[in-house]
């Protein structure tokens, strides 16, 4: 083994491990991405005019580039009796299954777990909804629709003006618990030998997000404001203008690096205060410190102000919009975004770079394996894998089972 296939076979920990994909949107394909960047073998399974996803357009636009890459596609008939015979010969060569459709739907096709799950008892289903077992499981639930529900719309927004955050963040975060239940449920079949049926959901992930302001409520006795009128636990937690018309954040989140920010700044005074020396004295004189290092910041460069607050050790950040991350020097450095190739609208072919997953094995990142699928591209090789030939491949497709 070469040195480069070491390294990949580093960081495919679940190569050998095939996963047969039902899903649209983002939690689903979430879940999928992961387990195929990880080296999973994950079979999209799409209708035959492709993933509704693919064609969405506006703040949509930019999901099926983004969770899809690293699977193989095949687009299948699932309401004929020949397309849903091919899927279920599919799971049973299969792992796992992954399905976020709305409740009953997978039943309603012939493959559901308690369907499977005697003729294949060794399959990890994993199933992503919008709620857990309960009174609104039968609900169908949306990602923007569990952020109200949750709170944490209202954590996001102003007082009166609920607001959702500003990514798919519980769709993402959802299809990351459900990975960690598949690993679960992988390690647990190692000692039984036999799968389960896990699931993961919207609103219990927007529950368990919130739940730091559930447990602020109970130690403080008081219901928490949305963080943009919260009080900080921290006198400098703030967003500071420059002259430049650039904006930095800035956060001083303990006595040492107070020191260290005085130093660096000679602000000797204030490193000499006795009242300034702890975050609850700090926290009183909030607005005085606030004024003054405004007036501190506004005449310096981005750059020059950045350098010294990098140099102090304080956490700093400039105010980036998501286009700024294609031009960032860390993740180009760190080869921290992956390239693939966009497959629908009429930037199809273009190339472009989004980001890995946000971890290392060793300093290696996780590669790429497959690129961004068309609607069906593997239908053939997939098919031919499952032992059809060339003629029951082009029967299927002159009879609308596959598409061409």
């Amino acid at each position: 083994m070469t040195g480069v296939e070491e390294t990949h076979a580093q960081c495919a920990p679940l190569k050998g491990i095939k996963v047969i994909e039902f899903t649209h949107m983002v939690m689903g394909p979430t879940a999928g991405l992961i387990l195929g960047d990880l080296g999973a073998d994950v079979i999209k399974v799409e209708p035959l005019n492709g993933d509704n996803t693919r064609r969405l357009q506006g703040s949509g636009a930019g999901y099926f580039p983004m969770y899809n890459r690293n699977k193989r596609s095949i687009a299948l008939d699932l309401k004929h009796p020949e397309g849903r015979k091919v899927a279920l010969d599919l799971i049973h060569s299969a792992d796992i299954v992954l399905e976020n459709f709305r409740p009953g739907t997978m039943a309603n096709l012939g493959l559901d777990y308690d369907t499977l799950k005697t003729s294949h008892p060794e399959l990890i289903y994993c199933s992503l909804k919008g709620f857990l077992s309960g009174p609104y499981e039968h609900r169908v639930a949306l990602d923007e629709v569990t952020q109200m529900m949750g709170g944490l719309a209202y954590m996001t927004g102003l007082p009166d003006q609920p607001m959702r955050a500003g990514s798919s963040v519980i769709d993402i975060t959802g299809g990351m618990f459900g990975v960690i239940a598949i690993l679960s449920a992988l390690h647990q079949r190692q000692a039984s030998g036999r799968g389960v049926h896990v699931t993961s959901a919207l609103f219990e992930t927007t529950a368990f997000l919130v739940g730091q302001h559930m447990a602020q409520q109970a130690v403080s006795g008081e219901a928490p404001p949305p963080m943009s009128v919260r009080q900080s636990a921290w006198a400098i937690y703030d967003i500071f203008d420059l002259d430049s018309g650039e904006r930095v954040f800035v956060g001083i989140v303990s006595d040492t690096l107070w020191q260290r920010f005085c130093a660096e700044f000679a602000l000797t005074d204030w490193a000499n205060d006795n009242d300034l020396a702890t975050n609850a004295g700090r926290v009183t004189a909030r607005d005085s410190l606030l004024a003054d290092i405004r007036t501190l910041f506004a005449p310096m460069s981005l750059a020059d102000l950045s350098d010294r607050l990098d140099r102090a050790g304080l956490p700093f950040s400039p105010i980036n919009r998501p286009g700024d991350l294609f031009e960032d020097p860390h993740l180009s450095a760190s080869d921290g975004l992956v390239p693939v190739h966009l497959t629908e609208g009429i930037h199809a072919g273009t190339a472009t770079q989004l980001p890995r997953l946000p971890i290392e094995f060793g300093q290696t990142k996780s590669p790429l394996h497959h690129d961004i699928p068309a609607t069906g591209e593997h239908n053939g090789e997939v098919l031919q894998e499952l032992g059809l030939n060339v003629e029951q491949i082009a029967a299927l497709i002159e009879r609308g089972i596959l598409n061409t």
